[in-house]
């Protein structure tokens, strides 16, 4: 095939498969959105928080026309905002309850609308057509996989499997520790799974392209007191403010499920979380030196009054 008829039948393709998703009509998937706006709730929402100059960056859109769009959202309720700490420039969003009732309100007619597609398709035609996208992803896509949306969702079945490997693989090669560290995870996340009230417990796993890439989680260490556990942030993930995104989300949970205090083991090597915990109010209250994992390093608790932390939606 020349390059001429290449390109007509790619145009051709394109037509017919925007037609498809109804992307040309005034308001996508009957709402009184458009797919651009649409698509921003869908980074909002699936973010939960991001900024805006990340948010500008991964669209590609002009920034006055995505802060028109911003501004429709916030007076419609759907998103919150604050100042960019990073960035003076910039401002964080976060979507509000109504905001993601609306996200998932679009998710849910976005699935309905292609599950009336392949209605009259048969199984195998399916995985051809799911293979056939594949194939068109990985060509095409040369650069998504870092730009792709982060997405922060709870625990599933296998979750704490790739916890424990990733937290041991990692600090075994960035920090020399052995063995005993990966028994710590292992039971760390053992009796998570065993005693889980979903009331008072949470963990949350951070996605990027499909791929694990951070998690945290909260677990009732008794007395009001929560414990933050297993805060991890892969290689991948690093540089996006996940950290404290996972760290901040961790908090707001402890804080809706009503402790009076969250605390967290840490060691002293770990100077990125060390950095996120100050941050974001934490307190350094104990240190003890060990050699519990290899190296000698420093122990330490730190702890946040969550009776100073404002009430968030979580």
């Amino acid at each position: 095939m020349s390059g001429a008829e290449t390109f007509e039948a790619i145009r051709a393709f394109n037509r017919f498969y925007t037609n498809k998703l109804g992307v040309l009509s005034k308001g996508y998937l009957d709402t009184d959105h458009t797919l651009t706006e649409a698509r921003i709730l869908y980074e909002i929402g699936a973010s939960q928080r991001i900024s805006a100059t990340e948010l500008n960056r991964e669209l590609g859109l002009d920034p006055a026309y995505l802060s028109r769009i911003l501004k429709k959202f916030r007076e419609a309720g759907f998103l919150e905002s604050e100042p960019d700490p990073l960035d003076r420039r910039s401002q964080i969003l976060t979507i509000t309850a109504p905001g993601k009732a609306e996200y998932e309100m679009l998710g849910t007619r976005s699935r309905a609308q292609i599950a009336r597609e392949l209605s009259g398709v048969s199984d195998g035609d399916r995985d051809r057509l799911v293979t056939a996208m594949a194939t068109i992803h990985g060509m095409l896509a040369t650069t998504e996989r870092s730009t792709a949306p982060v997405v922060i969702r709870e625990h599933r079945t296998g979750d704490m499997g790739w916890l424990i490997e990733a937290q041991a693989v990692a600090y075994t090669r960035e920090y020399g520790w052995n063995d005993r560290f990966e028994g710590l995870v292992a039971e760390v996340a053992g009796r998570f799974i065993q005693n889980f009230n979903p009331d008072r417990e949470r963990c949350w796993i951070a996605e990027r392209d499909g791929q694990r890439i951070g998690s945290v989680l909260v677990a009732d260490a008794g007395e009001n007191i929560a414990k933050l556990r297993v805060l991890y942030v892969d290689p991948a993930g690093r540089g996006l403010g996940l950290g404290r995104t996972l760290v901040e989300q961790a908090i707001a949970f402890a804080k809706a499920a009503g402790y009076a205090k969250l605390s967290l083991s840490t060691n002293d090597v770990l100077k990125a979380a060390l950095h996120i915990y100050e941050a974001t109010g934490f307190t350094l209250v104990a240190e003890e030196r060990h050699a519990m994992f290899g190296p000698e390093c420093i122990g330490q608790t730190w702890e946040l009054d969550l009776t100073d932390v404002p009430r968030a939606d979580v």
